[in-house]
Order: structure tokens, then sequence, then C-alpha cells
């Protein structure tokens, strides 16, 4: 079982080291999941698979890499292989009855569907791009840098920049003219 020595030379088990990326890259791992899945029961396993492939990462890291990197490497091959094993339903999202309830007059509820269909256009939209150019714009998203994305994806950063600036520009047209991922 791996442990890691904290700063305070504290050493840290599989399961501590688990519960802290857990803690810390949470909210991330849902986003992540949620790009590689649209059907929301189907995102949920995914989020779970995604957390027991963590799980059972921790057991062999050695801290040769970030936990930042090593979570994001799991993470983006568990979501890979999820995404070759489904088969992808197109799904339509509408605004839920809470959020048309807390809206003040219609034109907030219109402006709230409208941004609900934009994110999930961009959704579609990245879910259609190759998986290593998946993986690169899901990391560019999450702010990590170029050397970073490279330890997750192992491409170099000058290759990664390219990849970064090449992807927006398909994404903007795609998203602003109308394009399906399939263009």
């Amino acid at each position: 079982m791996a442990d890691i020595q904290t700063a305070a030379g504290k050493m840290l088990s599989q399961d501590e080291l688990y519960e802290n990326a857990s803690q810390q890259y949470g909210a991330a791992l849902q986003r992540l999941a949620s790009i590689y899945e649209a059907d929301p029961e189907k995102r949920t396993d995914l989020l779970q698979d995604i957390h027991v492939a963590l799980w059972q990462s921790f057991e062999s890291f050695n801290g040769r890499c970030s936990v930042r990197t090593w979570v994001y490497r799991i993470a983006h091959n568990t979501a890979a292989s999820h995404a070759v094993r489904q088969r992808r339903f197109k799904q339509q999202m509408f605004l839920s009855l809470e959020e048309a309830e807390t809206a003040r007059d219609w034109n907030e509820v219109e402006r709230a569907a409208d941004n609900v269909k934009s994110l999930d256009r961009l959704q579609q939209l990245i879910r259609g791009l190759k998986p290593v150019d998946r993986q690169v714009i899901l990391c560019y998203l999450e702010e990590m840098d170029a050397v970073s994305i490279g330890d997750v994806t192992g491409l170099t950063p000058a290759n990664i920049a390219t990849k970064i600036h090449r992807i927006k520009s398909i994404l903007t047209r795609k998203f602003f003219k109308g394009g399906s991922d399939a263009d």
C-alpha cells in the first residue's frame, strides 16, 4: 500500500489519500463526469466508477507526480473508457421546476433556460471531441497549466497550447454557427 509523507512528516494511507483527493477535487470530478456523460443516471455511475478507480489507484501512488495530476489522469482514463463502452443518447435539458419557481419574471426564466441550453450545447460539443482533445480542453477549463495537462495526457506543452487554441476555435465556430459535433 502506498504511504505518502506530508510536510509535517505524517504518512498518509491509501484511504487518507483518497479522502483528501475526493474532498479537494470532488467538484472537478463531477464536472468531468458531466462532460463525458449526458444521462444523469449514467453520470452518477461514471462518477462512482471514477471514485472507485481513484481509491484503487492510490494503492500504487508513489508521489512521482502531484496528487492533482494523478487524480486527473485516473479520472480521464476512467471516463474515456466509459465513453468507449457507452452508446450516446441525445438528451434535451429543461429548466427545473425549482429554477422556474425562484425566477422573478418570465424574462429571468427565459435567461435561465437559455443558460442551461448554452451549457448543454457546449457540453454536447465537448463530448463530440476526440478523447485526447476532450482531456486537453477539460483540463484547460479546470485551469491547469500546460505542464500539468502534459502530465495527464502525455503531450508536450507546446502541442497542448496549439491544441487548446484549435479546440477553442472549433468549439466557438460550432457553438455560434450551430454546427453539430460531427462537423
